[in-house]
């Protein structure tokens, strides 16, 4: 009940200023730690589900600040009123979690039942590594996108409107409005992250509850975080890099001991010092070259 009460009370606040993100994205980190307090004092090996779900936090925690890079792209190139902004964000923050629940249920059923997958997800991860170091990220082109032209294909679409409502209906009869295609792509690309943040909190714990949990955790307090870094992303600009760096490495822990044998196994410690010690890194290379940069300019 704490949480949806927590939840509630963020969403009443609409579109949030640059000072109240930044306070709920701290209560949300906070609840996060108090809970993973909770984990190591009161559960059966608890320190081991502890670090597991604090690594795991942190790598879905990083994974989102990439994820909010194409929040801000969607809303752009869809052209939505910063004002509905915070109500479409909402419902895909909550269709996301369902989603994710979704995912990492059938995940782990999958390293279950057959455990050669676990290279699957291993290369999925180097791919994903690569594809955020080295790729550049293109402006969505809204006129061929195939997800737009098989909603507007199937459903009447009222491209005029300008509210924060999904659904319309008149005389004509019912009709999806532009904040619903805005929450369609964001959902499709929640669902297009999960297929890399999935394989990458299920390579650091084989545990159901930590994976659910941590994920959860790492997207409810997503809508904050986004008003607090929505202006400022430019200052964290070498932070897809140390992205990059800790998706390879949980997937080298993820396949390591397959290949190799057990004594290349990394323990859950090891995991969170060097996820750590890489997104703390990069975090202060790109503030050190933004305020050099500033200098310079």
């Amino acid at each position: 009940m704490l949480f949806i009460d927590l939840y509630a009370t963020e969403h009443r606040h609409g579109k949030m200023s640059f000072k109240k993100s930044i306070i709920w994205t701290g209560v949300w980190i906070m609840v996060a730690l108090i809970f993973n307090l909770i984990i190591y004092m009161f559960f059966e090996d608890g320190h081991d589900m502890a670090v597991q779900f604090l690594s795991a936090y942190i790598v879905e925690k990083s994974l989102s600040v990439d994820n909010l890079f194409v929040f801000i792209m969607i809303f752009n190139v869809m052209q939505m009123p910063e004002e509905n902004q915070p109500h479409i964000l909402k419902w895909g923050i909550l269709s996301a979690v369902v989603f994710r629940v979704i995912f990492i249920l059938a995940g782990m059923a999958l390293l279950h039942y057959f455990h050669p997958i676990i290279f699957v997800f291993g290369i999925l991860l180097f791919y994903a590594a690569y594809k955020i170091a080295f790729t550049e990220d293109k402006p969505m082109d809204v006129e061929n996108n195939r997800i737009l032209k098989f909603m507007q294909k199937r459903f009447k679409l009222m491209p005029d409107y300008k509210g924060p409502l999904f659904f319309i209906k008149n005389n004509q009869g019912r009709f999806i409005t532009p904040a619903f295609l805005t929450l369609v792509l964001i959902e499709t690309s929640d669902i297009m992250f999960a297929v890399d943040s999935i394989p990458a909190v299920l390579a650091i714990t084989n545990d159901t509850f930590i994976a659910i949990t941590s994920n959860i955790f790492a997207i409810l307090g997503l809508r904050a975080l986004y008003f607090a870094l929505a202006g400022i992303m430019d200052l964290f600009k070498f932070l897809k890099y140390g992205v990059a760096l800790i998706l390879a490495f949980v997937g080298a822990k993820m396949v390591l001991p397959d290949l190799l044998g057990p004594q290349f196994v990394i323990s859950t410690q090891v995991s969170l010092l060097v996820i750590l010690s890489v997104l703390t890194l990069s975090i202060i290379i790109s503030l050190l070259s933004s305020k050099n940069k500033g200098i310079d300019n």
